[in-house]
C-alpha cells in the first residue's frame, strides 16, 4: 500500500485577493510592480492606475492563494476606470489610455433618437 504524504499548507486561512500590475517601461522591458501587501487591494490599484503611479500598465492579474485561483482582470479594470471617469465627465487619463482602449473599447455606434 502506498502511504501518502501530506504537508501542511503555509499559507494562512483567509488571504485576501491581491492584484497586481504588469507595467511596460520601454527599451528597459515590462515587470509585475512590486507593492505593499496592504496596497493591493482592488480599490488600491484602481487609484494608483489612475493617478499615474504606472508608466504604461499592461495587464491586472488577481490571485488568491488561500482559494487557489488567479484571473487576468484588465478587462474588468478597464471598464470600470472608463465608468469612473464618465461619472466625473473627464476623459481617461492619457497614461491609461491605451490600456482602456485594448480591454474595455467603446462601443462606437450612434444611436438614433425617436421622434415621437
Amino acid at each position: 500500500m502506498r502511504q501518502s504524504r501530506w504537508t501542511p499548507s503555509i499559507i494562512p486561512a483567509d488571504e485576501p485577493t491581491v492584484y497586481l500590475v504588469a507595467d511596460d517601461f520601454g527599451r528597459t522591458g515590462s515587470a509585475w510592480r512590486e507593492t505593499d501587501m496592504e496596497a493591493a487591494d482592488l480599490e488600491t490599484v484602481i487609484q494608483d492606475l489612475m493617478a499615474g503611479q504606472y508608466k504604461r500598465p499592461i495587464k491586472v492579474v488577481a490571485f488568491n492563494t488561500s482559494e487557489r485561483w488567479s484571473e487576468d482582470v484588465s478587462e474588468d479594470v478597464a471598464r470600470e476606470i472608463q465608468h469612473r471617469c464618465n461619472l466625473q465627465l473627464n476623459d481617461v487619463p492619457s497614461h491609461l489610455q491605451e490600456f482602456v482602449d485594448r480591454y474595455a473599447p467603446q462601443d462606437a455606434r450612434q444611436f438614433s433618437l425617436r421622434i415621437v
